[in-house]
């Protein structure tokens, strides 16, 4: 029996989703890196297991009252876990992002930066000393009260509202008015106002063109409508709007993602008059400290705000060493270049990721278990070293951080290696090694050991002669500054370049319409739905053939039952109680609501009739329960099924459920979901695939497979454009476009162009040694 200082976290019978009641013992105060193959079970252990626990037992401790308002992940199933601290986790989400949301906001400087301001700033003469919340344009206190904080106004212009100055209005001048009836009411008002309708646009008056488009007036007059042949018309009263009125209540008041969006297309932002873009209302601007705004401070790069002067009060300086000290852990994982006033949508998932470690590092907290999922994901191997200085860190304050990753370098540098597999889904779940990194070498199922003992050698591969070139720029967007490429066709280009130096902005400037293009593929990482009720079977259209299937059975031919009954967000098909959601919310009075699986259907989340028809012994929720690899076996005779379900295996995807909602994908997986789509339609004649990180997430086992796709493609005649960070892909590409040399504003150059071999070689390129070590070997 353990001692009441057991060194050791000891997981016995772990059981949560694939994994088959692993037992493993795990020490604590050291890097623990968690790894396999993806889908193997690593998450699972980690965070479904191990940080699960740790945060329900947390919860036992806490009021039950305070429990509702904080969210909880539910028991694990797990039989027993002893020796666990408290837990940290640090997952690699990305939170639905907002223009109020800056890394000011994430990394919580602004803070800091308000509370220098009220506290320390000089204030104008007689001017009243304001509270922090003053200084901060996301609080009724500070936000302009012209543009509420925003720093854009949205307004109409004549050009934007009348694209097509050569029309008259009947003929629809006006485009911003709506379609159909309501804007031939509009229409006919005018004409009843005696306006002239059948005149070009351009013909009509300055005044009357500006009447009709920004008037705030709303007549009312009576409209005697032409009458047509078949119909009786009755003269009507009918109220004018102005076109710029019809758009901007529109944009405010409309429920419907469409109109907005509709409505969006005819109004030009421009930086608020009244602030200057600054969102703050003019008593903060008129605050000052080193001789500059708040606003002027928050746009400085990080590096030189931690210089700021301390000022000559005490209260001063205490702030401005506060600020520096908080802006060090940032400075340290190399996002210097950032400024606080930078919007969180602008930042890259890796920039994102170290600012929310920063965060941590500054907390101070020790004794804690520290769980992170992938903190190298799109992070080049340079800012990767900076990660595990980071992490040593984080373990010498003392505490556990155990790190789910697929990195070989942060592989290397763990003091001890959980290795999970030895393949995805129902073939993984297992612990194939617990121990020193070294002792993994004698682990003969680990995929994960092949690879970083280098016992998997890189395929050769002839460097293939480009056909043409696509040009791309001048380019001037957020760091690029008048950047030209030239992208290579029907050859694999991988561009690289630390995080935050332009890459995605450049890949991004890649038009349908630029000379050489033909077909143009983006394949990005946004999710494929934002509902449990979007799924990879209903996204690749698979559920469409297999409710075809089933409604040809001679049970659901018997029950006079169509394709649309096997749908479970259809009513008739679906369980009425859970709505086709497979489980209800449970009220527990003060205590958190819960959920639970439906107690009429048990989870299926189908009618009890529907789930009477089989097709080959299989319910319908028993087949969307199935995995790519098990439904491809069981579909093999359906070809519309099976070529689907053999592209998915093709990318690497054989262990996810077909049923698996969309909100429990990676961005990786949702990548490679679009990918295999893309690729199931077999096209012909020539396809520009841009694909930004296409192997984020994925292990190395799972790099080979998903870039065997990908150099299949080129060699069908197709040109294949990444962003991409792992130097074995760059060292297997055709050409490279390096750029850089850092991030922001000390990135956004080209440094290197060529093939890989040369980039290695390139002087004054960060990606070149790096480069130069893998294609070494």
């Amino acid at each position: 029996m353990p001692g009441p200082h057991d060194p050791y976290v000891r997981v016995r019978g772990a059981r949560e989703h694939n994994l088959k009641g692993v037992d493993v013992d795990i020490p604590r105060d050291v890097l623990v890196v968690f790894t396999g193959v993806s889908g193997s079970g690593k998450s699972s252990l980690a965070f479904g297991t191990i940080y699960a626990e740790a945060q329900r037992r947390y919860f036992e401790s806490v009021a039950p009252y305070a429990r509702r308002l904080i969210h909880q992940v539910g028991a694990p199933k797990v039989a027993e876990i002893t020796g666990l601290p408290p837990a940290v986790s640090l997952e690699q989400r990305r939170a639905t992002p907002t223009s109020r949301s800056s890394v000011g906001t994430v990394t919580h400087l602004s803070n800091s930066l308000r509370m220098l301001f009220s506290r320390a700033g000089d204030y104008p003469p007689g001017a009243e000393r304001l509270d922090s919340d003053a200084f901060s344009p996301n609080t009724a206190a500070g936000a302009c009260p012209e543009c509420h904080g925003l720093g854009l106004v949205h307004r109409t212009s004549e050009a934007s509202l009348v694209p097509d100055p050569s029309l008259s209005v009947r003929e629809g001048a006006v485009a911003a008015w709506p379609g159909a009836w309501q804007g031939k009411n509009l229409r006919d008002i005018l004409d009843a106002l005696g306006y002239d309708v059948d005149r070009p646009w351009r013909e009509l008056s300055a005044e009357q063109r500006e009447w009709i488009l920004f008037t705030d007036e709303q007549p009312v007059v009576t409209v005697h409508p032409v009458r047509d042949a078949d119909r009786i018309q009755r003269p009507y009263q009918g109220t004018y709007m102005s076109a710029r009125r019809y758009v901007m209540k529109t944009f405010a008041d409309t429920k419907s993602p469409a109109l907005r969006a509709k409505a969006e297309r005819f109004l030009e932002s421009a930086p608020c008059p009244a602030c200057g873009g600054s969102r703050l209302r003019p008593e903060a601007l008129a605050v000052t400290f080193a001789g500059r705004t708040i606003a002027e401070l928050a746009a400085l790069p990080l590096a030189e705000l931690a210089a700021l002067p301390p000022g000559t009060s005490p209260t001063a300086r205490v702030l401005t060493e506060d600020l520096a000290s908080r802006i060090g852990p940032v400075l340290e994982l190399g996002l210097g270049y950032l400024s606080l006033d930078r919007a969180t949508p602008t930042l890259s998932a890796g920039e994102l990721q170290r600012l929310r470690l920063a965060t941590q590092l500054r907390s101070g907290l020790f004794g804690v278990v520290y769980v992170l999922d992938e903190p190298s994901a799109g992070l080049h191997p340079a800012d990767t070293e900076a990660l595990l200085t980071v992490l040593d860190r984080l373990k010498a304050a003392g505490n556990s951080v155990f790190v789910v990753e697929h990195h070989l370098e942060v592989m290397r540098g763990a003091d001890w290696l959980v290795d999970v597999g030895p393949l995805a889904g129902e073939h993984g779940g297992r612990v194939l090694h617990s121990g020193p990194v070294a002792e993994l070498a004698g682990a003969a199922e680990s995929a994960t050991a092949r690879h970083l003992f280098g016992r998997s050698p890189a395929p050769d591969r002839r460097v293939r002669s480009p056909r043409g070139l696509v040009r791309v720029g001048p380019v001037t967007r957020h760091n690029l500054r008048g950047v030209t490429a030239e992208f290579p066709l029907g050859v694999f280009t991988a561009v690289t370049g630390v995080s935050g130096s332009g890459k995605s902005t450049l890949i991004g400037e890649i038009g349908e319409d630029l000379p050489g293009v033909g077909r143009l593929v983006s394949v990005d990482q946004r999710p494929i739905g934002r509902t449990p009720r979007s799924n990879l079977a209903t996204y690749t259209g698979l559920f469409d053939v297999v409710r075809k299937v089933f409604a040809a059975t001679d049970g659901a031919r018997e029950r006079g039952f169509g394709a649309g009954r096997f749908s479970f967000n259809v009513a008739g098909g679906r369980c009425e109680t859970c709505q086709g959601e497979g489980f209800v919310s449970v009220e527990l009075l003060f205590l958190p609501s819960t959920y639970t699986p439906c107690p009429e259907c048990g989870g299926a989340r189908y009618h009890p009739r529907t789930l009477e028809v089989t097709y080959r012994g299989h319910t319908i929720a028993q087949v969307l329960d199935l995995t790519v690899e098990a439904a491809a076996e069981f579909f093999a005779d359906v070809p519309a099924a099976a070529r689907t379900l053999g592209t998915l295996l093709d990318v690497g995807l054989g262990y996810l459920r077909l049923g698996q909602p969309a909100t429990e994908l990676s961005g990786g997986e949702a990548q490679r979901i679009k990918l295999a789509g893309e690729l199931r339609h077999g096209r012909r004649g020539h396809t520009l695939y841009v694909l930004d990180e296409p192997t984020a997430g994925l292990h190395p086992a799972d790099v080979e497979v998903l870039m065997r796709q990908m150099h299949g493609l080129v060699d069908a005649g197709h040109t294949v454009v990444v962003v991409e960070h792992d130097m074995t892909v760059v060292a297997g590409a055709d050409w490279v476009i390096d750029l850089g040399p850092g991030g922001g504003d000390a990135g956004g150059r080209i440094v290197a162009v060529g093939p890989p071999a040369e980039v290695a070689r390139a002087a004054g390129s960060v990606s070149g040694p790096y480069l130069a070590r893998a294609i070494g070997g």
